[in-house]
C-alpha cells in the first residue's frame, strides 16, 4: 500500500514508519499545528517573552533592587505574569517563569530569580 504525505500529498519513500516526504513537509505540518491561532494567546505570549526578556536583563546577580520607574520605562507590564508565590508572611512574588519580582517600600522591587 503507498503512503501518502499528510502536508503535500506526495508518495512517502523510505521507512514504513515514516510520516512525511521530507523535512521540510514535517516542519511545515508541525508549524501549522502549533500555530497561535487567536489573536489574544499570540498577544499574551509576546507579552509574557516582553516581560521575562525585561527582568532577565535588570536582574543580572539573580537579585537585585529596581525602582518601578525603571520597569515602566523598559516598557514592564505588571498584570502579565505566569504564577505567584505568597510567604508565610503574606508577601506575594509574582513570576514571569523563572524571574519574579516582590513589590517594597517606595515604589521599589525586588528582582529573584528562583532556580528549578
Amino acid at each position: 500500500m503507498e503512503k501518502l504525505c499528510p502536508e503535500c500529498g506526495d508518495k512517502i519513500i523510505g521507512r514504513s514508519d515514516k510520516k512525511f516526504c521530507s523535512d521540510a513537509c514535517r516542519n511545515a505540518h508541525n508549524n501549522a499545528l502549533n500555530k497561535d491561532t487567536k489573536n489574544i494567546i499570540r498577544t499574551t505570549n509576546n507579552r509574557l517573552r516582553k516581560n521575562h526578556r525585561i527582568l532577565e536583563a535588570l536582574n543580572s546577580n539573580e537579585k537585585t533592587k529596581v525602582t518601578k520607574a525603571t520597569l515602566l520605562k523598559h516598557g514592564f507590564l505588571f498584570n502579565y505574569f505566569t504564577g505567584m508565590y505568597t510567604t508565610k508572611k503574606g508577601d506575594h512574588y509574582f513570576y514571569v517563569y523563572d524571574q519574579g519580582y516582590l513589590a517594597l517600600d517606595n515604589d521599589f522591587y525586588l528582582l529573584v530569580k528562583r532556580e528549578f
